[in-house]
């Protein structure tokens, strides 16, 4: 969408990968023009990029089984198994919380799932839009809570100087919302975990 909106068919566009902790550094130094991704856009990022958005606000919420009524929120955790990636900020979040003493981490987050499906685990715990993608893989064995705490907003990482090209897609990204593509876009996607979602305020600067 937003490459279409710049005037850049698909012929055009190049999917690069990169690293996590390289995003700040492929960003200045050229290797990519914009980078999309789950980017959180923070103070500390905007002193080495700048960010157009944010077009999806995210939150740390919880996986659990389509049939467990029994946890309806982070303060439901207690004496609970909850699963995530080790060293990750979600389950720093879970510990630094105190809301539950039972913590399960794994590399990745399908092993949690695998978990999460056998009943070793409870819940797996990370950022909703990665967990709105595993519930709608599979509705009938999984849902998301839906009680965020925490407040994550994905942003589209651009160079710290490019003003223009950060205004041209933040308008791009409001004309989205404004005329319905963007809540299209979610219904196609993550809306089919069933959860809805509002659409972000674009923070201009």
């Amino acid at each position: 969408m937003v490459a279409a909106g710049l005037g850049f068919g698909e012929d055009k566009i190049k999917y690069t990968t990169v690293d996590s902790a390289a995003r700040e550094q492929a960003i200045s130094n050229g290797q990519v023009d914009l980078y999309v991704g789950t980017y959180t856009i923070s103070d500390k990022r905007k002193k080495l990029v700048s960010f157009a958005g944010p077009y999806f606000q995210a939150g740390q919420d919880l996986l659990v089984r389509a049939d467990d009524n029994s946890i309806t929120g982070p303060e439901t955790l207690k004496g609970k198994k909850v699963c995530s990636v080790t060293g990750s900020t979600p389950i720093q979040r879970v510990r630094e919380q105190k809301l539950t003493d039972q913590i399960v981490e794994f590399q990745k987050y399908s092993q949690c799932v695998e978990k999460l499906q056998t009943k070793d685990v409870d819940a797996l715990t990370t950022d909703d839009a990665i967990l709105k993608g595993y519930a709608a893989q599979d509705k009938d064995s999984f849902k998301v809570v839906g009680k965020p705490f925490s407040k994550e907003p994905y942003g589209i990482g651009l160079n710290k100087d490019d003003k223009v090209l950060r205004d041209k897609i933040d308008d791009l990204l409001q004309a989205s919302i404004d005329n319905g593509t963007w809540k299209k876009i979610y219904d196609a996607t993550l809306g089919k975990s069933g959860a809805p979602a509002t659409p972000p305020a674009i923070e201009r600067y």
